[in-house]
């Protein structure tokens, strides 16, 4: 079992996601809210059920995804759980359509918050590619600073490098955790079982 750690943690979010999230739950409270006062009949209970299952599931889509990486261990908080790895866990970090990282199991856990730009890594491999040409054309000149890759192939350089520097340290040992996020997954389910029943007594 590890030790509590005293370092802060680096944190990882997506600003796109949060800030896409914030419209959604704006509009539905905007809209469940004129529901729920306007509405004749069943369509107030409509609303707020349909309020009770959409909005868990928008936190957990757009606000509540983070990464968390300090001296000790890497938490995923992904949309339905929490996974802590000890960084002595971790075996490898990926990037292809998403971003992930494998324990020692081989067992795979994909990085909400860490989404993959296909359009920057493509647009940062061309700028890289023209300056080396120059380069190659004019070996004397001055090599440019490499312009910088997208956020979140950043943000996996520095976790890989955090983990290379720390898997070794005494308290960084231990084994994976997962943990369910009952407070999403429930009142989901409540709403969803609520307006079903509704939906289906007409």
């Amino acid at each position: 079992m590890t030790s509590e750690t005293t370092s802060p943690d680096r944190i990882y979010r997506s600003p796109a996601g949060i800030a896409g999230g914030v419209v959604l739950l704006a509009l539905g409270a905007w809209l469940g809210a004129d529901a729920v006062i306007s509405g004749a009949g069943r369509t107030p209970w409509l609303a707020l059920a349909g309020l009770l299952f959409a909005v868990p599931l928008v936190v957990a889509f757009t606000i509540r995804p983070a990464v968390f990486g300090n001296d000790d261990r890497l938490r995923v908080r992904n949309p339905f759980r929490m996974i802590t790895l000890p960084w002595a866990a971790v075996a490898d970090f990926r990037s292809s359509y998403s971003n992930e990282v494998f324990d020692q199991a081989g067992t795979k856990y994909q990085l909400w918050s860490i989404p993959v730009s296909l359009r920057a890594r493509r647009k940062a491999q061309r700028s890289q590619m023209r300056a080396e040409t120059r380069q190659a054309r004019n070996p004397s000149a001055t090599a440019s600073a490499p312009s910088p890759g997208p956020s979140s192939d950043q943000a996996m350089q520095e976790l890989r490098e955090l983990h290379e520097a720390r898997a070794a340290a005494t308290t960084s040992q231990g084994e994976p955790t997962v943990r369910w996020a009952y407070e999403i997954i429930a009142p989901a389910a409540a709403g969803g079982v609520l307006l079903l029943v509704l939906l289906l007594l007409g």
